[in-house]
């Protein structure tokens, strides 16, 4: 353990954030894979309920992502121009912002199911609604696995100018 305190406290900081964003990441990816395996015409109460509470989850996690997102960047990075001079960068940044708002959808609907759940009913679900809640899903799970493509071509340099 005398290993660990000769760490310098801004290194362990900088790792905690990475952590969290990399855990906060791992957590979106798997409530949308949650959501998409449940997503169905009527589904039941115990099904609708976890819905509502792993969009919750998702929506926390996603906070995690951007705070530590931002945090990793203007603050622990050596040189933040390295990101934000770099139009891979900005991709990856449009496609988070993309999904974010492609699950505002769901998130409403989702909401609207927790009034009937409360009032001991179940939320009414179309085959129509369940289907565009797929393919919104989908998207969604498509854009976030886009994400770490984009980050590992970018921390090798893939569309910074060459020098």
């Amino acid at each position: 353990m005398a290993g660990f305190a000769a760490i310098p406290n801004n290194i362990v900081t900088s790792a905690g954030v990475a952590y969290v964003h990399y855990l906060s990441f791992m957590v979106c990816f798997g409530a949308l894979v949650l959501e998409r395996r449940l997503i169905r015409p009527n589904p039941s109460r115990e099904d609708a309920t976890l819905m509502v509470i792993t969009d919750v989850v998702y929506g926390i996690a996603a906070l995690g992502l951007l705070g530590s997102g931002i945090l990793r960047v203007v603050v622990f990075a050596a040189d933040s121009s390295y990101y934000t001079a770099n139009p891979l960068f900005w991709w990856k940044v449009g496609t988070y912002l993309a999904v974010g708002g492609l699950s505002l959808y769901p998130t409403i609907t989702y909401i609207l199911w927790a009034l009937p759940l409360r009032r001991g009913e179940l939320p009414q679900v179309s085959e129509a609604l369940a289907n565009r809640l797929a393919w919104i899903l989908n998207i969604e799970l498509a854009g976030f696995a886009a994400i770490p493509l984009m980050a590992t071509l970018m921390a090798r340099g893939v569309g910074l100018p060459a020098a």
